[in-house]
């Protein structure tokens, strides 16, 4: 007795608003690790911040590994 297996693929697209989604996070973090220079801060401590760079100074080396100058 010979038996056949038949075998199905369906192939499905991700979602568009799971691309966008990660597209805006993905945005968002390249301003932050490359060219805040306390604007994000300057929502809440006005002035201070471009003093201050409190994001610069946190993602410091990160910017350096990702090859963007700072100083």
């Amino acid at each position: 007795m010979r038996y056949t297996e038949q075998v199905t693929s369906t192939v499905s697209k991700p979602p568009m608003l799971a691309i966008a989604l990660l597209a805006v996070v993905f945005a968002f973090g390249l301003f932050i690790v490359g060219y805040d220079q306390g604007h994000l801060f300057s929502i809440v401590q006005g002035a201070e911040a471009y003093e201050e760079l409190y994001m610069h100074e946190m993602t410091h080396d990160m910017r350096h590994a990702a090859g963007f100058p700072c100083h």
